[in-house]
């Protein structure tokens, strides 16, 4: 073997060891079962970024302690009692999905919670595209039977729209993400009483006003978020070969990859803010913790773009959606007119992966977190400016995301 093959080797041994290393989880006797998040990063007053509203130097020395061993998917939690003929009422619930998957698990959660509540039939909600008056089926993207299935007993629902829903003028009433029996009891249902159906829409705050509350999933709300969607199945097949073909491309490294929530509009729509990591920023980050240049890495970025070509630079095999998704299928799922596809598969890619990096704080990676979560892979990573800024390595343990390491995510409240 000549000296170059035997670097070559060594290097690919090396960042085998470190993957194994991150497959490590923080261990503890019991599960902290509620959250405290933050949905956006806020600058400090000492000009230090934080996630989650905790200082990343102290995130780092708490994330310290890795277990041997791997982390596995979780048991889910909840059993929510089976709903009884005596508390089905005669109304309707509609309510639609917007703005991509992280924004429909919470949707999908309100939604079952008021109807179950209520004692009223849920309607199978249609998809809204960000653009101004096109929808999609729930079937488009998600799997029907599947949702029906998962959801009896606990709720009914009903694939027809109610009578008065034709007419356009169903009240609609917005309730807070991860709305409140309390909520429901004062708001919503003297209204749902009055009228016998009623459209809700569920209002996202900039940031968690219950930051400094203990709050618990509420069962009900545990099933339908992490129980209810699955894609359909051409869809399901679709990003389970771009997955494959990252997999594929990363045979050096054992088959592992890492991907990045990393669109560059939203970065510059950010700048002086320092909420947003950019592509340069992110490759440094990497290249800091040990990642050589043959790591594979997924960008959410929907098209090529000039502002990735620095982390291009440090990660050779860097990818975006249109380099990875088979010709055939390029019509259809990235239609520039239709984005929800393309939200769709950056979610699950990034729920599948080996690693994932957060360029930005909010709801996107707070929610492909519990998915990850939920299936063991607890591997997920948040820049430091500290690090970036640093010449030398530092540990990826140092940097596991507090949702994981501090245990301060949802998902918790709903597995064990």
């Amino acid at each position: 073997m000549s000296s170059m093959e035997l670097r070559q080797a060594l290097a690919g041994l090396l960042t085998l060891s470190m993957f194994i290393m991150l497959g490590n989880m923080v261990k503890k006797d019991h599960f902290d079962p509620y959250f405290a998040v933050e949905l956006e990063a806020k600058p400090s007053t000492s000009g230090t970024v934080l996630f989650n509203g905790q200082n990343l130097a102290t995130v780092s020395h708490l994330s310290k302690e890795i277990s041997k061993e791997t982390g596995g998917s979780l048991k889910p939690c909840w059993n929510p009692p089976l709903l009884k003929e005596s508390e089905q009422s005669k109304g309707f619930i509609t309510f639609s999905l917007t703005n991509g998957p992280e924004y429909h698990l919470a949707q999908i959660a309100d939604a079952v919670v008021v109807a179950r509540y209520l004692g009223a039939s849920l309607v199978l909600p249609d998809i809204r595209s960000s653009k101004q008056g096109y929808r999609m089926n729930f079937g488009d993207v998600y799997d029907v039977q599947s949702f029906l299935d998962s959801l009896n007993g606990t709720v009914s629902v009903t694939r027809t729209q109610p009578p008065q829903a034709s007419n356009g003028k169903l009240p609609t009433v917005k309730v807070p993400t991860r709305v409140t029996e309390d909520y429901i009891e004062r708001i919503v249902k003297p209204i749902y009483q009055t009228k016998g159906t009623l459209r809700i829409e569920s209002d996202f705050p900039s940031s968690d006003n219950n930051k400094n509350k203990k709050l618990m999933m509420n069962p009900v709300a545990c099933k339908a978020m992490f129980g209810s969607l699955q894609l359909q199945p051409e869809v399901q097949e679709l990003v389970g070969s771009m997955v494959q073909k990252l997999r594929t491309w990363s045979q050096n490294l054992n088959g592992k990859f890492i991907a990045v929530d990393l669109k560059t509009e939203m970065c510059n729509a950010q700048r002086g803010t320092k909420s947003c990591y950019n592509a340069e920023e992110v490759g440094e980050f990497l290249k800091r913790l040990g990642f050589n240049q043959e790591t594979v890495v997924y960008v959410t970025q929907p098209r090529w773009h000039s502002d990735l070509d620095a982390l291009k630079n440090i990660f050779p095999k860097t990818y975006t959606k249109e380099s990875i998704i088979p010709e055939d299928k390029r019509g259809k799922f990235l239609n520039t007119q239709i984005t929800e596809y393309e939200k769709v598969i950056d979610f699950n890619i990034c729920s599948e992966s080996d690693v994932f990096v957060p360029s930005l704080a909010g709801l996107f990676y707070t929610n492909v977190a519990a998915m990850r979560i939920a299936s063991g892979k607890n591997q997920i990573l948040v820049p430091s400016d500290e690090i970036i800024a640093a010449n030398n390595k530092a540990s990826a343990s140092d940097f596991i995301s507090p949702y994981v390491s501090q245990k301060t995510h949802f998902a918790y409240s709903c597995f064990c």
